[in-house]
This record gives structure tokens, sequence and C-alpha cells, in this order.
């Protein structure tokens, strides 16, 4: 137990292997923020077309880009989600570094 004050230790091992590129690889982080906003800009054309009506001659062929986007980045997404699950597993008691502190303090 610790003192009321004082804060509590972190393991280092455990706070180096949360940011680790095996652990979040950034390809995958890419691929979310670019299917949000992608989403994002789809509803967004979506309700400029509803609201506004917009009578330009290349609006027809300009609101649906972003759907198509969407569609695109998602499967992206899908796919490099699935192969990141798949390269790394969940570390096993043996390679735990913070094994013995977690002992310790129970």
């Amino acid at each position: 137990m610790t003192d009321p004050g004082r804060p509590t230790r972190l393991c280092r091992a455990r706070r180096r292997h949360r940011t680790t590129p095996d652990r979040r690889d950034r390809a995958v982080q890419y691929a979310g923020r670019l299917l949000c906003w992608s989403l994002a800009t789809a509803m967004a054309s979506a309700a400029t077309d509803i609201l506004l009506d917009p009578r330009a001659h290349w609006w027809p062929y300009t609101w649906p880009a972003p759907w198509i986007l969407t569609g695109a980045s998602a499967l992206t997404w899908v796919l490099l989600q699935a192969r990141e699950k798949n390269t790394g597993g969940p570390p096993t008691d043996d390679e735990d570094p913070c094994q013995d502190e977690w002992e310790r303090a129970a």
C-alpha cells in the first residue's frame, strides 16, 4: 500500500511496451483517421446536397467522392487492424517484465 501523498511507481518496461510499433501500428492509426475524416466529409457533403441543393455542374460528381473514400478507407482499416492483431499476441506470464512487482504488491 502506498502513502496517500506519494505517487505510485509504474513499471518502465510496461510503459515502453505500450508504445512499441507492434502494439500501435502507425498505418492502422492513419487509416482510422482517414476513415473518420472521410465519413465526416461525406456527411457534410450529403447535408449540403440535401439542404442547399447546389446547381454547379461538377457537384453531382463531387459529393459522392467522400462516400467512396469512406468505403475504401474502412476496408483498408479493417485489413490493417486484422493484420496487426494477428502479428502480435498478448504477452505471456514469462514475457511480462513487471510480474515480480505485481506479485510483491499483492
